[in-house]
């Protein structure tokens, strides 16, 4: 037998979905505001460093001198975001995912008001702003105050 492989039992190779990635701020404590996740977040996913291209937020309560405070999807089992989508630009796939697709946006910020925890925005070009839990901003931390996890 030409060209045929000797003393390597057949393996069934069997593929296992992959786990759902979701973005944790583990330990906003630590979060000293200094806007590197956002830096990050922005460079990587749309190729400028813009804080407004951003899908995670740093704010302050309280001010300059107040707390800083990490805002980021949290990946709602039952998103209202997609429900007041009316475009069909935000969607929830079957592992629980809500995805965006920038094509589909016009703009209207109905997804913006109804994030109860203000994590969309939309950009200077009129369109939503979400994180897809990527991951990029995590390495970025200097404090670890983010942590990609896989949820079931």
């Amino acid at each position: 037998m030409a060209g045929a492989v000797v003393g390597k039992p057949s393996v069934e190779i069997s593929k296992k979905p992959r786990k759902r990635r979701r973005l944790k701020v583990a330990h906003p404590e630590r979060c000293i505001g200094c806007l590197s996740c956002m830096f990050a977040c922005s460079r990587i996913n749309t190729g400028r460093a813009s804080l407004e291209r951003s899908a995670i937020r740093i704010k302050t309560q309280g001010g300059i001198e107040g707390d800083p405070i990490v805002v980021v999807c949290h990946a709602c089992e039952d998103p209202a975001c997609v429900r007041a989508c009316p475009t069909g630009a935000l969607s929830r796939k079957e592992d629980g995912s809500v995805v965006f697709d920038r094509d589909l946006c016009d703009g209207c910020g109905r997804c913006v008001d109804a994030c109860l925890i203000g994590a969309i925005s939309l950009d200077s070009e009129g369109k939503a702003v979400k994180c897809k839990h990527c991951g990029a901003c995590v390495a970025f931390c200097p404090h670890d105050v983010l942590k990609l996890i896989e949820v079931d």
